[in-house]
């Protein structure tokens, strides 16, 4: 690719440096496209450091807050973006709002709370994205970040699941459009939020003998986003170094 050629790619849920979202961002740019990226609460000074690191091979980056949880929010984002850098040809929904609790202790404004940024946010945002291939199909790409948390972490797992349903019902309903829709379930990464015995834990339960990293799932994004990765619609890929499977 050109530097004049470069595709505009939106990821979300880039606030900081260890953020899964954070190495998506620092792949794509690599890669070749321009990288549109997003946050509700960004660290003082990040989106400018890491726009500037990942704009170094010639990409355009540039950070943008938005509050996924409003009616208004996801589609105002997309009408910035476009208005800033131009024509979005993938989404990558890496943003997520997240408190454990249970079926007996989650509060009715913690479950809304999930499901307007986790379900209702994304949903706009794959609407508002679509939008664009209306009446000019092209090739668009979408993939969103989930997760088969159940027990004990009741509202971010409903969130998820719900979300899986949507990208599904994207991959069927936006394929006329020349948009792929699919998910990745990255398993554990530790972006700042393990305990040091539950990295130890969880990376025992791993078959590869490893906690996962956001590079990773940083890999297999840029795959699907390729040229290569056009054939693959409407599926959950696991990359988690086989932590689904019995060690």
């Amino acid at each position: 690719m050109t530097e004049n050629s470069r595709p505009l790619v939106l990821v979300t849920g880039v606030g900081r440096p260890a953020a899964i979202g954070t190495g998506i961002v620092r792949r794509l740019a690599a890669d070749g496209w321009d990288v549109a990226f997003a946050d509700l609460t960004p660290e003082p000074g990040f989106p400018e450091a890491l726009a500037a690191e990942a704009g170094a091979p010639g990409a355009r980056v540039a950070g943008f807050v938005a509050d996924l949880s409003t009616g208004s929010g996801p589609e105002e984002l997309v009408r910035r973006v476009r208005a800033e850098l131009g024509p979005i040809r993938a989404l990558v929904g890496s943003h997520a709002y997240s408190v454990d609790s249970g079926l007996l202790d989650t509060s009715v404004a913690a479950f809304d709370r999930h499901f307007a940024v986790n379900t209702r946010g994304s949903w706009l945002l794959i609407k508002a994205f679509a939008e664009q291939f209306v009446g000019e199909p092209g090739s668009g790409r979408i993939v969103a970040l989930t997760s088969d948390h159940t027990a004990h972490n009741l509202p971010y797992g409903a969130s998820k699941g719900a979300l899986d349903r949507i990208v599904i019902a994207a991959a069927v309903e936006l394929a006329h459009l020349g948009i792929t829709a699919n998910l990745i379930n990255p398993g554990p990464i530790d972006t700042g939020w393990m305990t040091p015995d539950l990295a130890e834990t969880l990376a025992a339960e791993t078959a590869l003998g490893r906690l996962g990293r956001p590079q990773d799932t940083a890999d297999l994004v840029a795959f699907l986003l390729s040229p290569s990765g056009g054939w693959i619609n409407g599926q959950l890929l696991h990359s988690n170094g086989g932590f689904h499977l019995p060690v």
